[in-house]
């Protein structure tokens, strides 16, 4: 199980723990990085200021990641607690096993799937750019 630790910002401990699994543990600085790596396939993807994004059955730790790369990118964040959820999302992120779980078609950024592994691995992990940010704007 995932725990979130309060810890001071980056700057003042970079190195304190931020995110806990059974065999995973995250500094602020390693969540920052992963966070910015799914935020850019977010945008790709369409995130945008006020987009509604559901993170269905992804463990503890992949949805942490993913919900601090969603606020990257200006959208909001949406628990899954129904199909009506879903259906009033414009499009979510999840694994596998949760996408066999979720009946609604719409796109989907599913974390563990080998073209969404590529593209993490890939992509750049530094801060968004105002210019990547601009973009989802105006597309928004």
């Amino acid at each position: 199980m995932c725990t979130t630790v309060e810890s001071p910002t980056v700057a003042e401990s970079p190195q304190a723990i931020a995110v806990t699994d059974a065999d995973c543990e995250l500094n602020p600085t390693e969540l920052d990085r992963w966070s910015n790596r799914v935020a850019r396939m977010l945008l790709r993807l369409g995130a945008h200021p006020g987009a509604r994004i559901v993170i269905a059955e992804t463990p503890r730790l992949e949805a942490m990641v993913s919900r601090l790369a969603i606020e990257k990118t200006g959208a909001m964040p949406v628990p899954l607690t129904t199909e009506t959820t879903v259906a009033r999302a414009d499009f979510g992120i999840t694994t596998k096993a949760g996408r066999e779980l979720v009946t609604d078609p719409s796109r989907w950024l599913v974390l563990d799937d080998r073209d969404t592994l590529v593209q993490y691995l890939t992509g750049s992990d530094a801060p968004l750019s105002e210019a990547e940010l601009n973009l989802a704007r105006k597309a928004s």
